[in-house]
This record gives C-alpha cells, sequence and structure tokens, in this order.
C-alpha cells in the first residue's frame, strides 16, 4: 500500500509563519534597543552625580577614557602605526588568506563556519553545502533571531566572482532560505559587472573579498556586525 502523500502547507500559512518571524525579530530588536538605551542612562547618570561629587577628578578620568578610546579606535582601522601588530603577526595574518585559498570547497566552508562562531552574536552556524544546496554554504542563526546566508567561494586570485552569483544568492537567500541577510566570501574579489549587479538591488548583499575575509580572520567585525 502506498505511503499517504505529504500535504502541503497552505501558501498562507507559510506566509503567516513568515510574518510571525520577522515580527519577532523586529520585538527583539526593539528590546534589545531599549535595553541599551537603559543602560546608557543609567551610566550616564552615575558620570553626572561623580561630576558633581568630584568634578576634578572626574574630568581626568573622562578625558583619559576618551584618548583610550581614540587610540583604540585609530589602532584597530590601521590609523596608528605605533598600536599595530608585530611585523611577524602581521605576516602569518598575510598569508592566512593564502592558506584558505589551499582548502578544497568543503574545508572553506567548514573554516568559514568556524569563523562565525567565534562572534558571541552567533547561536548556531551549520554548513548546509552540497550539489543542491541552492546557493547557501552556511546557514548563520544570531542570538537575536536573524537568520544569515552564507555562499561561500574559494577561489585564486585571479578568478573573480561574477555577477550570475549575485543573481543566484539574491533569488533564493528570503524565499527559499527565509533568510534576513545575505553574505558572500571569497578569497578573490568581485567583477566590475558582479559589484553594479549588487548595488542595484533593493536589498545589497553583504560582498566580502579577499581583503575583507583578512581583517575578519584577523579579529574584525562579520559581515553582520558592521
Amino acid at each position: 500500500m502506498a505511503a499517504p502523500a505529504r500535504r502541503r502547507r497552505p501558501a498562507r500559512s507559510r506566509l503567516s509563519a513568515r510574518k510571525r518571524r520577522r515580527r519577532t525579530v523586529r520585538r527583539r530588536a526593539r528590546q534589545a534597543a531599549t535595553n541599551r538605551f537603559v543602560a546608557a542612562a543609567f551610566v550616564l547618570a552615575l558620570a553626572i552625580a561623580a561630576f558633581r561629587e568630584y568634578p576634578v577628578t572626574s574630568s581626568f578620568l573622562a578625558a583619559l577614557a576618551l584618548a583610550a578610546a581614540v587610540a583604540y579606535f585609530l589602532a584597530r582601522t590601521g590609523r596608528l602605526p605605533l598600536l599595530a601588530r608585530p611585523a611577524a603577526s602581521r605576516a602569518d595574518f598575510t598569508h592566512s588568506i593564502a592558506a584558505y585559498q589551499h582548502l578544497s570547497g568543503p574545508q572553506f566552508e567548514h573554516a568559514i563556519a568556524d569563523l562565525a562562531r567565534r562572534d558571541s552574536a552567533v547561536r548556531t552556524a551549520t554548513v548546509s553545502g552540497g550539489s543542491n544546496d541552492r546557493a547557501l554554504d552556511v546557514l548563520v542563526q544570531l542570538v537575536d533571531g536573524r537568520r544569515i546566508a552564507i555562499q561561500c567561494k574559494r577561489h585564486a586570485p585571479n578568478n573573480r566572482v561574477g555577477a550570475p552569483v549575485i543573481y543566484a544568492v539574491n533569488g533564493t537567500y528570503r524565499a527559499y532560505h527565509r533568510c534576513d541577510q545575505a553574505v558572500i566570501v571569497t578569497t578573490s574579489s568581485f567583477t566590475p559587472d558582479a559589484q553594479r549587479a549588487n548595488a542595484e538591488l533593493d536589498h545589497p548583499l553583504r560582498l566580502i573579498d579577499g581583503r575583507a575575509l583578512a581583517r575578519w580572520v584577523s579579529g574584525g567585525h562579520p559581515p553582520w556586525g558592521t
């Protein structure tokens, strides 16, 4: 006896589930923004109280904190060479992209998933690439509920990612994979046609070339954190 055919969920039901998911993401984002505002207001109130009680000491500490913040920002953006990493460390980091280029396709996907898991905002990073992956190699789920689709392209420097990859990822990451954002990561770069195609999208994808991947590997912000 043949097994009964599985019923497809009605399109309206899928649509309502998608709307509920989006509402949940927006609600969590508003709650996070409210929490940050409350924390900032509390810190500001403490700072004002301390300044009134100890004006000289508070002014000195505030100036010191501001100088440290400026120095940290300049060092992270590479504008303050005095605080840059030692030459040996920079050399190791430069060669890390070459190491990625020597990986196989599946190994590169797992390496990107491992890189994503370093971010505390990531709940899970699952490799789902394959022969029929529909332009999704790594699915990242963030703590705030967002889903990120990552397409991995491990290429040699002279083999750039073209516009067809942009169209393929853009056509599936929302409608098929139900993701909120899509990222294409490559060890090489993107052709001008690919960059133009991406710029013309209503919701451009995050394009991470070899240089941006190098910054991410070295401790920079992940694509969903900038």
